[in-house]
C-alpha cells in the first residue's frame, strides 16, 4: 500500500508557526496536502461562507516542504476542509488533522475552536480526524516538545482507526519534553467563561466594546482534560458531533405535548 493522505488545516492562517510544525511532522507520515485559510480565523466556530465568494491559491509557504501542495481559502476552517474535500484533493484523505493551535482547545472551549471544527468537518464527511492545540498563545511557541506525541497519536489513529461520529480532540500543555508525563485519555471538563464587555469609546465619540473574560472550572474530577494538562498529560478527548442530549429524551417525552 502507498502512503496515506494526510489532508493538514487549520484556524491560525496558512503561515502560522504551529501549522507548519504540523506539516512537518505528517511529511514524516504520508502525502500532505495543506488547505488553510489565508488569515487568521480562531473563535469561528463552525461557520461556513454562504453569501460572499471563496478563493483558493495554490502556493508554498515554506521551500523545505518540496512535494507538498498547498493551498490558501478565503474562507473559515470549516470551509477549507469542504473545499479541500470536494475540489482540491483528487482523493479522500486517510485522515484530516488541524492545528496546532496557538492556544488551549480543551473543556467549553472546543465550542469556539475553528481548529476543532475543521476536524468536526472531516469527521462529518467520514474522514477521521484529529485537532491538536498547545496551550502556549504565543506566536513564537515552542512546538518541538509534542512532536513524537502528535506522530504517534496520528500513526496509532491510521492504524486502529477512528471510531465512526467521534474526533479527536488533543490538546498539550506547555511543557518542556522532559517534563511530559505521557497522554490520558479523558472528558471534557466542564467550565464555563465569566464574561464581560470592556466599553469604551473612538475619537468620533462611538462607543465599541472589547470581549474580555475569566475561564472558570467547575469540575474538580481526575478524569477531565483540565485535570491532565495541569498535572503535565496530553489529553485526549474523544468528540462526538451527533448534539442529541440522549438522556434527556425520556423526559420531554414525559411532557404534555400536543
Amino acid at each position: 500500500m502507498g502512503k496515506p493522505l494526510i489532508l493538514v488545516t487549520n484556524d491560525d492562517g496558512i503561515t502560522a508557526p504551529g501549522l507548519r510544525a504540523l506539516v512537518s511532522y505528517m511529511k514524516e507520515i504520508g502525502d500532505v496536502v495543506v488547505v488553510a485559510p489565508d488569515s487568521p480565523q480562531s473563535g469561528m466556530g463552525h461557520a461556513i461562507t454562504l453569501d460572499s465568494t471563496l478563493y483558493s491559491k495554490k502556493m508554498q509557504v515554506d521551500l523545505s516542504h518540496t512535494g507538498t501542495e498547498e493551498y490558501s481559502c478565503s474562507g473559515t476552517p470549516a470551509d477549507c476542509v469542504k473545499l479541500g474535500l470536494q475540489e482540491l484533493l483528487d482523493r479522500k484523505p486517510d485522515i484530516c488533522v488541524s492545528g496546532i493551535n496557538h492556544g488551549s482547545n480543551s473543556s467549553i472551549n472546543v465550542i469556539y475552536s475553528g481548529t476543532m471544527s475543521a476536524a468536526i468537518e472531516a469527521g462529518i464527511e467520514g474522514v477521521p480526524a484529529i485537532g491538536f492545540s498547545l496551550c502556549d498563545y504565543n506566536w513564537e511557541a515552542d512546538f518541538a516538545p509534542s512532536e513524537d506525541f502528535v506522530k504517534n497519536i496520528v500513526r496509532e489513529a491510521l492504524k486502529f482507526g477512528i471510531p465512526k461520529g467521534v474526533v479527536l480532540n488533543v490538546n498539550i500543555p506547555k511543557l518542556p519534553k522532559k517534563d511530559l508525563k505521557g497522554i490520558k485519555v479523558c472528558r471534557q471538563a466542564k467550565a464555563n467563561w465569566k464574561e464581560k464587555f470592556d466599553k469604551r469609546t473612538n475619537p468620533m465619540g462611538k462607543d465599541y466594546y472589547w470581549l474580555t473574560g475569566e475561564f472558570e472550572l467547575l469540575d474538580k474530577g481526575e478524569d477531565t482534560d483540565e485535570w491532565a494538562l495541569a498535572n503535565g498529560y496530553i489529553s485526549i478527548v474523544p468528540t462526538q458531533f451527533d448534539l442529541t442530549a440522549h438522556h434527556a429524551i425520556q423526559d420531554i417525552n414525559n411532557w404534555n405535548l400536543k
